[in-house]
């Protein structure tokens, strides 16, 4: 293993030498460069480290808790282990993918001195332009709805701290706020971003599981799922979508100085984000059971309280660096449609970029369901961009004894070399595309349509509690009258 290492280190480190004079800022003991050296250029295995758990989690933790009450408390917990797990092998998969791209074009000395790697290209240059298409749409597909569920996100969470506006008026003001990410260059510049969105995270899940436990079960509490299949396949896809935050793992690569040194990185980090998920799931759907069907924010069911607010902050502002990491491969592929990606000056890089933000504002004032279009999102698209694609992708370009023998990294001995690799990549597509995306779109779809048939498209106030004097929104009001200015009749899920 470790002499396959050094091989990939002697014939990937050419550029990145000459990238890391470039990217990492030079060794001037003014204060500027410290500064940037400490803030702003990221490259380490600690930064993609950071990034990966920080870009998984983000507002998921929110949802998860009513994806217990769909699921059940053992079949949530499974699940999470599970997708965890199959996320952290399919990363893998796409990294050795990325690794065998670029030591294939550094040895025909291409210079990607200016040019980020993506997904799509990788599979281009290994696979061809068939590949190169499907992978395309389904990635932007995927990162765009992803964009789109941070903005109803920010809205859904804000409006538990202040409600004189209602969520569609937040929407329009938090993608304003978020179109601001047109200002940053790369995954290089989100070092302090990561950092900080990760402890914005971990304050969120400890916030969620002491305040459940502290709340205590609330009077007749019920936990009865699963109860239908419907219910149960939309949960389960939302947890596919939890662990399937790998789309920007190229990019995340490509920023490092050393990208072969990502292969366990997404592991570690999925490892980590377990550690705040389980339990706050677990907690909340304890404490509340049967009223998270009702409640796909967690946030709605817990009392207001200094720590609450400090909690929808933090998330508010992870969920604007989140969108950041979910729109900037889009920005990439525009920038490259447009012959834009080699400008070196950011401003008008950053104008250009901004075209890519109007159709993420536009659906998310559309289609505003928190929850919902999380779990059709990770059924549709998640289970095809990162889990069957860079397995099936794995599978083609080895296929040959001639590919396998020359690979630059060869598969793990504990996984049983090629055999073991191939036969684990069959499993997962497999299960992804009969699971994941046959029951789970199913299942999400119906949920989706269910919602658009009670709320209606450009719902002003998505799930909002019923105006003061009425019960305290963690009393259970299934089919109570909606507000008036939604002019909605239905207050249920299925």
């Amino acid at each position: 293993m470790e002499s396959t290492d050094k091989v990939v280190e002697t014939v990937i480190v050419g550029n990145y030498v000459e990238m890391e004079s470039e990217g990492k800022p030079n060794n001037n003991n003014d204060i500027k460069s410290k500064f940037s050296n400490l803030f702003w250029h990221g490259g380490s295995a600690y930064d993609a480290w950071f990034s990966c758990a920080s870009n998984q989690v983000a507002q998921v933790l929110l949802t998860l808790p009513y994806s217990f009450s769909q699921l059940g408390m053992l079949s949530g917990v499974s699940f999470q282990l599970f997708y965890g797990l199959l996320g952290s092998w399919t990363a893998y998969l796409i990294s050795i993918l990325y690794i065998e791209y670029r030591t294939r074009k550094e040895r025909e000395k291409v210079d990607f001195r200016n040019h980020v790697i993506q997904w799509f290209e990788v599979l281009d240059g290994l696979l061809g332009k068939h590949w190169r298409n499907v992978g395309l749409v389904f990635n932007c597909t995927f990162l765009l709805f992803g964009s789109v569920i941070q903005l109803i996100a920010c809205a859904s969470n804000i409006y538990y701290i202040n409600d004189n506006l209602d969520k569609r008026t937040w929407t329009y003001i938090f993608g304003a706020c978020c179109a601001t990410t047109v200002f940053i260059p790369s995954f290089h510049n989100y070092r302090i971003w990561s950092f900080l969105g990760l402890l914005m995270t971990t304050y969120t899940a400890w916030y969620l599981t002491v305040a459940s436990l502290l709340h205590g079960q609330v009077e007749g509490v019920k936990h009865s799922g699963p109860t239908k299949m419907v219910l149960y396949f939309t949960g389960a896809t939302n947890i596919l979508y939890t662990f399937g935050g790998h789309a920007v793992t190229v990019e995340i690569m490509h920023a490092m100085w050393k990208p072969q040194k990502f292969k366990a990185i997404y592991l570690w980090a999925t490892l980590y984000v377990l550690t705040l998920t389980l339990p706050s799931a677990a907690s909340v759907y304890w404490a509340f059971g049967d009223l998270l069907l009702d409640h796909s924010n967690a946030f709605s069911l817990l009392p207001k309280s200094p720590f609450r607010d400090m909690a929808v902050i933090l998330m508010l502002i992870h969920q604007f660096i989140t969108f950041g990491f979910a729109c900037t491969p889009l920005y990439f592929v525009w920038e490259k449609a447009i012959g834009m990606h080699e400008c070196k000056s950011m401003c008008r890089r950053a104008a250009a970029r901004l075209p890519v933000v109007i159709p993420i504002w536009f659906l998310a004032i559309v289609f505003p369901f928190f929850g919902p279009i999380n779990s059709s999102v990770g059924s549709l698209l998640v289970s095809f961009t990162v889990y069957i694609i860079p397995a099936l992708a794995y599978m083609f370009t080895f296929k040959s004894a001639a590919a396998r023998e020359n690979a630059v990294e060869q598969p793990p001995k504990f996984v049983g070399r090629w055999a073991g690799s191939f036969t684990i990549n069959i499993f997962v597509v497999v299960w992804v595309l009969i699971v994941g995306f046959g029951f789970g779109g199913w299942a999400s779809m119906t949920n989706f349509i269910h919602q658009i048939d009670s709320f209606g498209l450009f719902t002003k106030c998505y799930q909002c509690p019923p105006p003061p004097g009425s019960p305290p929104p963690f009393l259970p009001h299934v089919g109570a009258p909606r507000p008036s200015p939604a002019n909605i009749t239905h207050h249920h899920h299925l």
